[in-house]
């Protein structure tokens, strides 16, 4: 009989919109393949306007920055600690029950190639792993991205490793989307796992809900319908598409940092278009990044997209005309919540971490070795 243990995994994107949480179920026999994962429940916490104006106010640098992200540091470990307790008693459960919380925390600055300004690469995730373990009274796993950095890698996108497990085919191609803030693709070669890449896209919901906010009522565009009552501006969606990053090699990853206010503001300082072309405009923009990576990859495969880009309606039906060869899906075909899926992957690099299982894949990282990745803090 095959022993099982559970763990805790807590994602916060850089939509910066709230905490996922997923409780996972692993096969103690079988973790190098994750074969044995389970997700049995999940839970969602958003963040009110104020934490998510905090976080978002690190993403560049400003006044006080310090000071600032000390205390949102330990601010933040205090909520994910308020939404681990409110999840194990809606499950009935207490924190003996559960091994490891895998914590990715919340990227607030993710700077991983050296620039005029760095001359140093680093990434930054705050959510205080010591609090958050004191609070819960469970042994946290975090800091993941940290070593991929020291060994010369971008320190994203980490979750190819456990979509190989999960969504890897001997039959045909398979891509994973994340459409989040940034926007990351995960692509698995049938019978070639060893030719396993994966890196950001470029911007997934981070310009369209900045524009939203800016324009209209709410934190984003709902179904992508006021993208939809607009016209998509190609001589704008070209000049955006001339960004260099969009045609950088892989290994390659970004941030709220890279694409903001501040680089938007480039190509629409001066527009006489309506607000709501330029929405669909950016909805255009994830579209096509997303899908020319995955047309020059592969002609035919299985897309699965989850994330939260994936409620967009609008920006789905974009996705489908440009992957018009591909079999484009959710990934609850798998009966893996969209929601959940990177909250379930840090939950796999937390068990990762303890079986002494490479957690990076460095041909997509860049890292020049597999690595496992984390450290462990006891309550």
């Amino acid at each position: 009989m095959s022993n099982k243990m559970r763990y805790i995994g807590l994602m916060s994107g850089t939509s910066a919109d709230g905490i996922d949480l997923a409780l996972v179920e692993f096969d103690e026999d079988q973790p190098q393949q994750a074969n044995g994962a389970s997700l049995l429940a999940s839970y969602y916490q958003a963040y009110d306007n104020n934490t998510q104006q905090k976080i978002m106010s690190l993403y560049n640098a400003s006044a006080n920055e310090i000071d600032r992200a000390g205390s949102l540091n330990i601010e933040l470990a205090q909520q994910f600690s308020q939404a681990i307790i409110k999840f194990l008693q809606q499950e009935k459960l207490s924190s003996a029950n559960i091994t490891a919380i895998g914590c990715h925390g919340q990227t607030i600055r993710h700077r991983p190639v050296k620039t005029s300004q760095i001359t140093t690469p680093f990434t930054l995730q705050i959510g205080c792993l010591q609090t958050l373990a004191l609070l819960t009274g469970i042994r946290v796993v975090g800091d993941f991205r940290t070593k991929d950095i020291a060994l010369g890698g971008q320190g994203a996108p980490l979750v190819p490793a456990f979509h190989q497990a999960i969504f890897g085919s001997t039959e045909k191609d398979v891509f994973v989307v994340n459409i989040g803030g940034i926007a990351n693709i995960t692509f698995l070669p049938k019978n070639s796992p060893h030719k396993t890449t994966g890196f950001d896209t470029g911007p997934g919901n981070a310009l369209m809900d900045y524009w939203f906010e800016l324009h209209q009522s709410g934190r984003y565009d709902a179904k992508g319908q006021w993208a939809n009552s607009g016209q998509v501006c190609h001589k704008l969606l070209q000049a955006m598409l001339s960004e260099p990053y969009f045609s950088q090699a892989a290994p390659k990853s970004t941030g709220r940092e890279y694409f903001n206010a501040q680089w938007l503001a480039k190509f629409t300082d001066q527009s006489r278009l309506t607000p709501a072309d330029i929405q669909a405009t950016l909805t255009a923009l994830t579209a096509k990044t997303i899908a020319q990576e995955i047309n020059q990859l592969s002609t035919k495969s299985d897309v699965y997209i989850c994330g939260g880009g994936i409620e967009n309606n609008y920006l789905v039906s974009l996705l489908n005309q440009k992957l018009n060869n591909h079999l484009v899906v959710n990934t609850q075909t798998k009966n893996i919540n969209s929601d959940s899926l990177e909250a379930m992957a840090f939950a796999w690099l937390a068990l990762a971490f303890d079986k002494n299982i490479f957690g990076n894949i460095p041909a997509v990282t860049g890292a020049n070795k597999p690595a496992v990745l984390g450290i462990s803090v006891k309550p």
